[in-house]
């Protein structure tokens, strides 16, 4: 490995860079949305669903206004309701229990694998009680979570199994694609997922058409026909404009995650030897390293240094949800989760992307290297 010398300037994310790489093909595929002057469950959306389905391999693909949404309609569509119970995991981005609590269900909180920081199955059957209804798996950081067992305590407790896949699109369980195990799968293609629109956009897969004809209906006003609504719904569309710009980037899906697990790859084979905790790729799973996650003693000082040398991280999440100030009402629920809380103390997420230089990765290497070898 080269040395490299020179300070860089590294951010988390590079959105920009992405752009440039497919600029004429963007821009083409907008300019035909503009020229249409259909902007709203038009052919590009429908395009897409197609495509996304067939993708992954789903019989059904509804595309929605976010991943938020796509949590929400899955529990709207499963008749979840006020006071029922849905049990997930605290160690996920808020907007899976703003879903959970926009259906008016209570969260029931789950501990998780400390390899693989997804919900630990063995753990959920004791959380169930007469009043839960359905699980969310949280498919974390691009890691699948283990699904046969939850599969058969939900078919055991007459359960519900929506995927949270908004951080794992194009991760595989079992040669089974994310979205497409349980009864439905949802997806989000905010702009920094491995897939992104440029702006909110989500997704719902699924293999039952009764689902799939209610989620539907329900992602526009509930109406069946035009002025005609058999249910009640709510408003939650992708553009025209943001179905375009997937329809360009989903043909490259797959040799972008390449690129995440080669990267990924380099930084293991160097930082694991050094002590440093890295990512784990579950047995039968395909990790597509939405984020590279790693573990150290001092995570605030150690992204300082690296803050200092130009490299930018971040912590995906210092605050688990049960501890957050707008969700206190589950704050009692942090006896069950010693190992949720105790990784949060310990995370940082490096730069990871496909459009990073091989200069770039170098440099990330070696100063993570040199930064931590300080720190021990």
């Amino acid at each position: 490995m080269r040395l490299v010398v020179t300070k860089m300037q590294i951010p988390f994310g590079n959105l920009k860079r992405q752009y440039q790489n497919l600029k004429e093909s963007i821009d083409n595929a907008t300019q035909n949305v503009f020229d249409s002057g259909w902007f709203i469950l038009g052919k590009e959306v429908q395009e897409f669903e197609t495509n996304f389905a067939n993708y992954c391999g789903a019989n059904f693909a509804i595309a929605v206004g976010s991943g938020t949404e796509a949590l929400h309609l899955s529990l709207i569509a499963c008749g979840i309701k006020t006071g029922d119970e849905v049990i997930t995991v605290s160690n996920t981005c808020v907007p899976t229990l703003s879903a959970v609590t926009f259906a008016g269900a209570l969260p029931i909180f789950v501990d998780i694998n400390e390899q693989t920081y997804t919900i630990d199955p063995s753990l959920i059957e004791s959380r169930i009680t007469d009043k839960t209804k359905a699980i969310i798996p949280v498919h974390l950081y691009g890691q699948c979570v283990d699904m046969k067992p939850i599969l058969d305590i939900a078919q055991k407790h007459n359960l519900f199994v929506i995927e949270d896949c908004a951080q794992a699109v194009g991760a595989k369980y079992q040669d089974k694609m994310a979205g497409t195990i349980g009864h439905l799968g949802a997806f989000s293609f905010y702009p920094s997922k491995n897939l992104g629109a440029f702006g909110d956009g989500g997704l719902i897969l699924t293999n039952d058409s009764k689902l799939a004809e209610t989620v539907a209906k329900l992602r526009n006003y509930g109406q069946e026909n035009r002025y005609y609504h058999s249910i009640k719904g709510f408003n939650s569309r992708l553009d025209e404009l943001q179905a375009a710009i997937l329809n360009v980037k989903l043909p490259l899906l797959n040799s972008w995650n390449e690129k995440r697990r080669a990267i990924a790859k380099r930084y293991t084979e160097v930082f694991s030897p050094l002590g440093i905790i890295c990512p784990t790729e579950a047995l039968n799973c395909y990790h597509t390293y939405h984020l590279y996650v790693i573990r150290v003693k001092n995570p605030s000082r150690f992204q300082e240094l690296l803050k200092e040398k130009g490299i930018d991280t971040i912590i995906h999440y210092p605050i688990p949800v049960h501890l957050q100030q707008s969700y206190g009402e589950c704050r009692h629920q942090s006896s069950y989760l010693p190992i949720t809380e105790k990784l949060a103390q310990e995370i940082v997420s490096l730069p990871l992307y496909p459009e990073l230089t091989e200069l770039e990765i170098e440099y990330i290497i070696k100063t993570v290297t040199d930064i931590y070898q300080q720190l021990s």
